[in-house]
């Protein structure tokens, strides 16, 4: 080969097709319908929270009260009283001995105590004040009467022979007393749920206008998902998460501020009571509300969740039924 064939063969183009650059496919971003992180969420686990620590403590007042009631019907129907009122010509300390004798003597009666008079008097201090002669009043004697909690004794027995042996002693059960306390703690009870469901509700509404507000920001996706062709259940499955979690966050929130109080006053309670605490503690116990309570807020936190996600889907199927 010679020298001008040489630098023709070296010179000559190539006539073959250039590479061409690899094509890089265009990255997908993927946005949630339903901003994770959003101010009007932080809000609305705010008010969840707030809402769901009212109900906490109206739930924990309702224990409170149930179980305090409890104990007071339990310890006033194992008590009784037989008053001996005075009478001329009578003597009320041999009627006193004979009525305490004779409730001694029935069966299921665990223990007899009679008041002295002192004792009597003093019972009327706080409404007629000290230093007072009780003298020239008719006094009644008190005798405290125990019942067994294994046995019920025959109240109407006893009524009967006190009536006939001793003429001013009587048979005073409380079952009046009870009676009135059933219907107040029924009563109670029936405002503290009340107005649970009155902060439910008020949740559920709090909901509904957070979800239509979310709904409205999105509406534009929310169209066109619908149009080509996404299913109702879809679109509401992915708000009913994102408030199923915010239910979550301010329902634990609430519920675990109001618990942490419960614990912090049963606390203080029983460690630095005053007299005025020791009345409320006589009253409501040691606003301890033990193992029942804290159930019954655990369960209410999870019931605000589910409400709140339930909400969320009813309000997104109907605002979806009016896009139709």
């Amino acid at each position: 080969m010679s020298m001008n064939e040489t630098a023709t063969a070296v010179h000559a183009p190539d006539t073959a097709e250039e590479p061409t650059a690899p094509s890089v496919p265009m990255p997908t971003i993927e946005t949630s319908l339903v901003p994770a992180d959003s101010i009007a969420g932080r809000a609305l686990i705010a008010v969840i929270a707030m809402m769901t620590f009212l109900a906490a403590l109206m739930v924990g007042a309702v224990v409170l009260v149930r179980a305090a009631a409890g104990e007071w019907q339990s310890e006033v129907a194992r008590e009784m009283t037989i008053p001996v009122r005075p009478g001329e010509g009578r003597d009320i300390a041999a009627e006193v001995d004979k009525a305490a004798a004779i409730a001694a003597a029935t069966p299921g009666i665990a223990s007899v105590r009679p008041y002295s008079r002192a004792e009597s008097a003093l019972l009327l201090e706080p409404w007629l004040g000290t230093g007072l002669s009780f003298d020239d009043l008719p006094v009644p004697r008190l005798i405290v009467v125990r019942v067994s909690p294994k046995s019920t004794p025959d109240l109407a027995g006893l009524r009967k022979m006190l009536a006939e042996r001793v003429p001013g002693a009587s048979l005073d059960d409380h079952r009046g007393w009870i009676n009135g306390l059933r219907t107040m703690v029924r009563t109670a009870i029936g405002l503290g749920i009340g107005a649970l469901m009155l902060v439910l509700a008020a949740t559920m509404l709090a909901v509904t206008f957070a979800t239509r507000g979310a709904m409205a920001a999105n509406r534009a996706i929310i169209e066109v998902l619908h149009f080509v062709g996404a299913k109702d259940g879809f679109i509401a499955g992915q708000f009913q998460r994102h408030f199923l979690v915010l239910g979550l966050k301010g329902g634990a929130i609430g519920g675990g501020s109001a618990m942490m109080l419960f614990a912090l006053a049963g606390f203080l309670g029983d460690r630095l009571g005053t007299a005025g605490e020791n009345r409320v503690v006589a009253l409501f116990g040691s606003f301890a509300i033990g193992i029942e309570g804290y159930g019954a807020v655990i369960g209410l936190i999870v019931l605000v969740a589910a409400l709140t996600a339930a909400t969320s889907g009813l309000t997104v199927y109907r605002t979806l039924g009016s896009i139709e």
